[in-house]
């Protein structure tokens, strides 16, 4: 296993919950990619409009110059969509990345995103991150349908 772990899945699939958990019970550092936007990212997100690859690219070049250095460090566990197969070879250039996706339905998500409070990226801009996504065929998949405690126990199996 890596020292860098990213969780991956679209808005409203608990990256960040998942992340924090799993982090926790592996004794790293948790990380959330949203934190590492742009400005101008997350105001076009606030605003109800969703990001192109020109707004990634800069924080994607952000998140791989930190992903190198956690890998030499003490290493994280990172929350991010990482929606495009592209994105992820950005941001796994040394292939040091544990990789876990969380997968569920739309209408799981939908009702996620529907129920959280004061978060900028508004549920309606899933569909163009289902759309964008493009899954991939390795790493770890995990359903998003259990509980956070059980979906990090299945993680750790697996790890």
């Amino acid at each position: 296993m890596s020292n860098v772990i990213i969780v991956a899945g679209v808005s409203g699939s608990g990256k960040t919950t998942i992340g924090r958990l799993l982090a926790e019970k592996l004794d790293l550092d948790f990380k959330d990619a949203d934190d590492f936007h742009p400005a101008a990212n997350v105001e076009k997100m606030r605003s109800g409009l969703p990001l192109n690859d020109q707004d990634r690219a800069p924080w994607l070049t952000i998140l791989a110059e930190k992903i190198e250095g956690w890998s030499s460090g003490d290493g994280a566990v990172l929350a991010c969509s990482a929606l495009k197969e592209a994105y992820r070879q950005r941001l796994d250039v040394n292939k040091q990345v544990t990789w876990v996706f969380l997968d569920g339905s739309y209408e799981l998500l939908k009702s996620r995103m529907t129920a959280r409070k004061n978060h900028y990226f508004k549920a309606e801009l899933l569909q163009s991150q289902l759309d964008t996504l493009e899954p991939a065929d390795y790493g770890i998949h995990v359903s998003i349908a259990p509980s956070p405690e059980e979906i990090v126990d299945e993680i750790l199996k697996a790890l």
